[in-house]
């Protein structure tokens, strides 16, 4: 890194002070190019919601001089003090295929909650070893748009918090609850036994999604594509359920299977609810 490139904070007086000293950068998770423990968040909208979420804990703020001034004119507050970047320096951190508009910011990753913070969740999204990060981002995103109140994964075979995976679902990671647990089918059958009904999309299940009783209080479990759901997870579910379409390809993509059954049982309880 040149002087010239080096980040530079800005002082309340708009000034920039001396520039801070270079940290060693260390490998962190696969896929984030942050240090070890921490995880990078990129694009304007991403990181405007994680800046808004009280359960974020931020490290550093890069940004263009552009970018922000974009955050500025949302009335972004800043935990800490920006510090200006040319956009390579951040190609350099997350590639240069990543949208990142001129904007990161380096945090932890958010903490996992209780499956007992469930409080009066009616509607639960569960993943079954769903690994592709542009596939969950995108679902988390779905989640938030239509409605539920939180997602629940396994803690091992996941996809685990990226700056790729924050930016596909734009901002749902800091809006949606997400809970993770060892065993999914035993978390399951707790859910199951506390009101919740639970089931299992399986493009072999002996109903359609619309013809399923899902009950007030629902967990939609959705596999893995290609393998689909476990045998021990299907155990642990009170029904399942297929998505009937009618066209020639009958497989959806799992992030667009989720879309269709998280609107399909959402209306089926707004229903119910009257």
């Amino acid at each position: 890194m040149t002087d010239s490139d080096a980040p530079r904070p800005i002082a309340k007086s708009g000034r920039h002070p001396t520039r801070p000293p270079v940290r060693q950068r260390r490998r962190g998770r696969e896929g984030s190019g942050a240090p070890e423990g921490r995880v990078f968040l990129y694009g304007l909208h991403t990181v405007e919601v994680a800046l808004a979420n009280p359960r974020r804990v931020i490290h550093a703020i890069y940004a263009t001089r552009n970018a922000l001034a974009r955050l500025e004119e949302r009335n972004v507050v800043f935990p800490v003090p920006p510090q200006i970047v040319d956009p390579k320096w951040i190609d350099a951190r997350v590639g240069e295929d990543a949208v990142h508009q001129g904007v990161l910011v380096e945090t932890r990753p958010l903490e996992a909650v209780e499956l007992t913070d469930l409080g009066r969740a009616r509607l639960v999204l569960a993943l079954d070893q769903v690994t592709d990060p542009h596939n969950v981002g995108a679902i988390m995103r779905s989640a938030v748009a239509l409605g539920a109140d939180a997602l629940l994964t396994p803690t091992r075979h996941t996809a685990t918090e990226t700056g790729v995976l924050a930016k596909a679902a734009s901002g749902a990671v800091d809006l949606l609850t997400h809970i993770e647990v060892v065993n999914l089918a035993r978390a399951l059958g707790t859910l199951s036994k506390e009101g919740f009904t639970v089931v299992g999309l399986d493009s072999e299940g002996p109903a359609s999604l619309e013809d399923t009783e899902v009950g007030t209080r629902t967990v939609l479990v959705l596999g893995a594509e290609g393998k689909g759901l476990r045998p021990v997870t299907r155990e642990a579910c009170d029904h399942l359920a297929r998505i009937d379409v009618p066209g020639a390809i009958k497989s959806l993509n799992v992030s667009n299977a989720a879309v269709l059954s998280l609107y399909v049982v959402g209306r089926k309880q707004a229903a119910a609810k009257g």
